[in-house]
């Protein structure tokens, strides 16, 4: 590569330093992102910025994809290459910027961590021993009865749930939604233990799960309680409540094969969302077929 070229890429970290006043950490990053894309003109005998094409930009992306780079990693040093050929630009150095509409490819979608139909039985048949532990096995049971977000089981109220008709209603769901969903019939039972011995307070706090002093339990004690409940009945693992939502996407899935309902009980407003269970699904019965298909067992 020309020594020009090298001028014009330094020329350009100054203008960030001192025009654009970036910070150090930004600076090193940009610097460290270019200087592959030198190393990739200099094996390819690429001289000068202006030969760089958007075929070699997207052959460099595929190298650094190769070697192990995150999608997050790729977009940021597209991100630098993207700035850098902006100033060559704004210089009239260069006519057109390569880097312009390559995308770098996309991050593989992390699949949610569920628990097995025998890991919920554990968890939920531990057997409460107190009135706190009462409240929050009914709160486990309802997690994964009904598929709550966090935040929609803590701000239930007491007019929400209907116990004879086995069903309660989200008011307040992501994006401001309300969804009507069952109440199966273990949690229905953990519901009425709780509420009987709820403790009355003088405030006449009408949230359905209350700590013993009456108040509206919050996000972070019911994450606590269930860590909690977990290390003390030995149940192995990191379990959070979103873990038991994620359970219960599964398992019903599983068994109905019904995506659709799955989305409403959920309460996805794209479908696209819901199917990420449809892999964890499939890897349950590619598990199952491994086993069970004899053309497909390892030989001993």
């Amino acid at each position: 590569m020309q020594e020009y070229a090298h001028q014009q890429q330094a020329d350009f970290i100054q203008h960030l330093k001192i025009v654009k006043r970036v910070s150090e950490h930004t600076v090193k990053n940009y610097q460290r992102d270019l200087k592959h894309l030198t190393e990739y003109c200099l094996r390819q005998k690429i001289d000068g910025w202006v030969m760089l094409t958007a075929a070699d930009v997207l052959k460099h992306v595929a190298e650094r994809h190769r070697l192990g780079l995150s999608s997050k990693s790729l977009q940021r040093e597209l991100s630098a290459i993207r700035s850098f050929y902006f100033y060559l630009m704004k210089a009239g150095l260069v006519d057109n910027n390569p880097a312009k509409n390559v995308k770098a490819p996309k991050q593989a979608r992390k699949l949610p961590v569920t628990l097995d139909v025998d890991q919920v039985s554990a968890l939920l048949d531990a057997g409460a021993s107190s009135m706190l532990e009462i409240r929050d096995v009914a709160m486990f049971e309802l997690f994964y009865s009904s598929g709550l977000r966090l935040n929609e089981l803590s701000s239930l109220n007491l007019a929400d749930i209907d116990l004879a008709d086995k069903q309660l209603i989200v008011l307040s769901g992501k994006g401001g939604k309300s969804r009507l969903l069952p109440i199966g019939t273990k949690a229905v039972t953990a519901l009425q233990q709780w509420l009987n011995i709820r403790p009355a307070v003088e405030t006449a706090e009408n949230a359905v799960f209350t700590s013993s002093k009456g108040k509206r339990i919050g996000n972070r004690s019911i994450q606590l309680r269930l860590k909690q409940w977990c290390v003390k009945k030995g149940i192995p693992g990191s379990v959070h409540p979103h873990m038991l939502r994620h359970s219960f996407a599964t398992h019903i899935l599983e068994s109905s094969q019904d995506l659709r309902a799955v989305q409403e009980l959920l309460g996805h407003e794209n479908i696209s969302t819901t199917q990420i269970y449809t892999h964890l699904d499939f890897q349950h019965l590619a598990a199952v077929y491994d086993k069970a298909h004899p053309r497909a067992k390892k030989s001993d």
